[in-house]
């Protein structure tokens, strides 16, 4: 071997230990999860608590082998839009979209990077997915399905207030996914009467059940929206206030001091869709990942609101509920 072979040869091997050193220094690419909500401060952080419980059970844990990002609306929907174009920009591999609105931004933003929605109603009437077996884009999730549920939710208010003929309906129309007609279809078939109000903003609340009780309205059914959430306690205690027994939609409505609440599980929810999130790290495709209705349903009754009103919830109904607050 001559002389400059030889140099050339150990100039490659002594190349060839750095070059590999180098690479083992290259440290592996962290997946990024992007999640856009509709909901305020405080809510929000229960989600994402449920939600990160999720993910870590599945093996994942932020900050160490995934990175998250948060924006949240805090009922400001016509601020979904850029919110989501921000978090698009970070290019995450997933984004996982909390609520109706929410889900409806992301996938205007972006029809490339995988979506997990939950507490979406309607998807496919929507238009988020094609069918819920075979969404057929870049969105999936989990169906919150409170079209379905009204008229059971109106069944169990109506059998704890006896003597409810009229039963008044809040509702905001600023929120375009609200179920108003599938309510009064249910009313029809429990030969109901409904005194519906719209509000807009918090300060409405008052007025609005005062004009149902003044129309005869002996017990009040909440339609979801976010101003509602986001005012939840405000909310509670006019109905305290005012002496009306009330339906939420959410659990947390009636840890307030509600009367009582009907609606999917929230904490399976989000467990459901941290594994769609897994699966999509995984390398699995929306497309090929079936929409997931709620499976468990929750009926709670705080019994210390209905002592307060005066009211006596028959055993029937407390024989149905999942859990009792006192």
């Amino acid at each position: 071997m001559t002389g400059h072979l030889r140099f050339i040869v150990a100039f490659a091997l002594g190349l060839f230990p750095w070059s590999l050193s180098a690479s083992a220094q290259q440290p592996p690419k962290v997946p990024r999860i992007g999640i856009l909500s509709d909901e305020g401060p405080s809510q929000a952080s229960k989600t994402f608590e449920l939600f990160a419980q999720g993910l870590q059970e599945l093996g994942w844990a932020d900050g160490r082998n995934v990175t998250i990002d948060q924006r949240y609306a805090a009922g400001k929907y016509e601020i979904l839009s850029s919110l989501a174009d921000e978090l698009v920009h970070l290019q995450p591999d997933v984004i996982f979209a909390i609520g109706t609105p929410a889900a409806r931004a992301a996938k205007a933003t972006t029809q490339t990077i995988p979506i997990v929605f939950a507490r979406a109603a309607d998807p496919v009437g929507l238009g988020l997915v094609s069918s819920l077996a075979r969404p057929g884009g870049n969105l999936t999730g989990l169906s919150l399905q409170n079209f379905e549920i009204d008229a059971k939710r109106l069944e169990f208010l109506v059998t704890a207030v006896s003597d409810a003929k009229r039963v008044g309906v809040l509702w905001d129309p600023g929120f375009r996914t609200v179920g108003l007609k599938e309510v009064e279809e249910a009313a029809r078939s429990l030969n109901l009467e409904l005194v519906p109000a719209e509000v807009r903003r918090p300060d409405d609340f008052e007025q609005a059940v005062r004009a149902m009780l003044e129309k005869g309205a002996s017990a009040l059914y909440v339609l979801g929206a976010g101003i509602f959430l986001d005012h939840s306690q405000q909310l509670v205690d006019l109905t305290i206030k005012v002496r009306i027994p009330a339906m939420f939609y959410r659990r947390e409505f009636v840890e307030a001091g509600g009367l009582m609440s009907y609606a999917a599980s929230v904490h399976d929810m989000y467990q459901r869709a941290a594994a769609y999130v897994d699966k999509i790290l995984k390398g699995a495709k929306p497309a090929d990942l079936p929409v997931e209705q709620p499976t468990k349903f929750e009926l709670i009754i705080n019994l210390k609101t209905a002592a307060v009103l005066g009211l006596k919830i028959p055993p029937t109904i407390l024989a149905r509920t999942d859990e009792v607050i006192e």
